[in-house]
């Protein structure tokens, strides 16, 4: 089994951008799996590009995005994304746009195909703070994942694909108010092995409700 893992480069004005070094300190197979890591820009559109030739480049089993949401205090393994772009602040190039529709034929919302119950449960009974998270934004995290779901399902059915949150790491809340959260880069990466493993093994989805009220 092959696994292409992304990270995006910094955006916003910060000089890192834990999802890409929590990526790069993973190791080149977990579980038998061969990992593929690259970074993709923070861009609208041309990150899913990234995404759609790294995929036609190393033709991987599973693809799995990962990126920063500032603010988030845990690892959010995401469940949906929506086919919208409106945003607060400017991607990188300076895009910015407003109630956007990423895809003309594509659906109002496509759900991941990994088992993210599993992968949840997984990363918390290593000790580190994990959910299921319901709504992936509307900046470029959502359009990658939405993209990559929306290649899946008109393209690629072979492949599984997902996208996971990660919270800022220390150094980012420096300087920010004293309840800012943020995770070590070191444990978002063990985490991030963690969701892999439960991928590669093909572990059962876990039946346990793990909902969110608001």
């Amino acid at each position: 089994m092959k696994i292409l893992v992304t990270g995006f480069d910094p955006f916003g004005g910060e000089k890192v951008n834990p999802s890409f070094e929590a990526v790069k300190l993973l190791p080149n197979t977990i579980a038998g799996a061969e990992l593929v890591a690259i970074e993709i820009p923070t861009v609208y559109f041309k990150g899913s590009e990234a995404v759609e030739n790294a995929i036609k480049q190393y033709k991987p089993d599973v693809v799995l995005c990962v990126g920063q949401a500032g603010g988030r205090s845990v690892i959010s393994v995401e469940k949906v994304a929506i086919n919208l772009a409106e945003a607060i602040i400017k991607d990188n190039e300076g895009n910015q746009p407003n109630d956007q529709q990423l895809k003309a034929d594509g659906e109002n919302a496509y759900f991941t195909t990994l088992p993210v119950k599993a992968m949840v449960n997984n990363i918390r009974k290593h000790g580190i703070p994990a959910n299921i998270s319901y709504t992936a934004g509307t900046f470029v995290c959502n359009n990658v994942m939405y993209d990559l779901l929306y290649l899946i399902n008109k393209k690629y059915p072979e492949i599984k694909g997902g996208f996971i949150h990660v919270p800022f790491s220390p150094e980012q809340v420096v300087g920010l108010a004293s309840n800012s959260p943020s995770m070590p880069v070191t444990m978002v990466a063990k985490a991030l092995e963690y969701a892999i493993e439960v991928i590669v093994t093909k572990v059962d989805e876990y039946k346990e409700a793990m909902g969110a009220i608001d």
